[in-house]
């Protein structure tokens, strides 16, 4: 998978530190933003946009919101097992590290900065009981 990532960017410099044998240049890269909404102002009880698009070897920042009144998570874990997490940040908290779900509390952001490396078809949800079954749920998608 690493070799086919490597002749994907074209690129031969890899990086003994990065543990993932990711390639230097893709850390230089610029991530591309995406936004989120976990949950809205009205108590709705769903993920805006639902439907996210990535493209394996590419580095993205998930920035998530939740401007709703209550907590919900972000998960994803067959997605977050096919992805490489550089950081997510949280106030002034950086994790690094494996990253399966992630909890906003009422007004919380943060940013996932990653870059998958498994194309496929991923199902997202809010695993609080009674969330995803009132339609917080979505799909993601890496090509």
């Amino acid at each position: 998978m690493i070799l086919a990532l490597l002749a994907y960017l074209n690129l031969a410099n890899v990086s003994a530190a990065i543990a993932t044998n990711l390639p230097v240049g893709l850390l230089k890269q610029a991530a591309t933003e995406i936004g989120v909404n976990l949950g809205n102002s009205a108590n709705e009880l769903l993920f805006e946009p639902n439907n996210l698009e990535f493209v394996a070897g590419k580095r993205y920042n998930l920035h998530l919101v939740n401007p709703s009144p209550q907590k919900h998570y972000f998960t994803a874990k067959d997605f977050a097992d096919g992805i490489w997490t550089q950081k997510v940040e949280a106030g002034k908290v950086e994790i690094k590290g494996a990253i399966h779900d992630l909890e906003l509390k009422p007004g919380a952001e943060a940013e996932w900065v990653f870059v998958p490396l498994k194309p496929g078809n991923y199902s997202l949800r809010c695993t609080i009981a009674g969330h995803a079954e009132a339609g917080m749920t979505g799909q993601i998608a890496v090509n």
